[in-house]
């Protein structure tokens, strides 16, 4: 256990550093709110409707509970280990697009009028079977 937890880390803070140092900030300035960890993950819950991950951090909406809290923490796990697959070219591929494909009004309407699955975007539907959850559209 011990030594995944290192090799995690270490592999975040090497390949990831760009993301994890990223992380490492808005960890610190939400540093009196709720953490736990999972998975080696520093898990954060903030006060933000959405959840996101940067690098070994991830930032879990304080709104949700229950079984959909623990799915969205598997998802945002998912996020952190395509960190570590993708080490400096994780911003360019999967978090832009991500942000972007949540955010942009244009995506926003078109997913609700062609009711097209959040998740089955790339960057989502990797990051469920990395993180091992199956989340469906909220």
């Amino acid at each position: 256990m011990y030594l995944k937890r290192i090799l995690y880390y270490t592999i975040q803070f090497s390949w990831g550093l760009i993301q994890s140092l990223a992380g490492a900030v808005v960890f610190l300035v939400l540093i009196k709110r709720e953490h736990f960890l999972y998975r080696g993950s520093i898990a954060t819950v903030w006060k933000n409707r959405s959840s996101a991950s940067i690098g070994a951090f991830i930032f879990i909406s304080d709104s949700l509970s229950g079984g959909l809290k623990d799915d969205i923490v598997k998802h945002e796990f998912g996020h952190t280990v395509q960190s570590m697959i993708l080490g400096p070219l994780y911003f360019p591929v999967i978090s832009i697009p991500s942000l972007l494909w949540c955010m942009l009004p244009c995506f926003v309407k078109m997913r609700l009028e062609k009711k097209i699955d959040y998740y089955s975007f790339y960057t989502e539907s990797w990051a469920n079977i990395l993180g091992g959850t199956d989340i469906s559209s909220l």
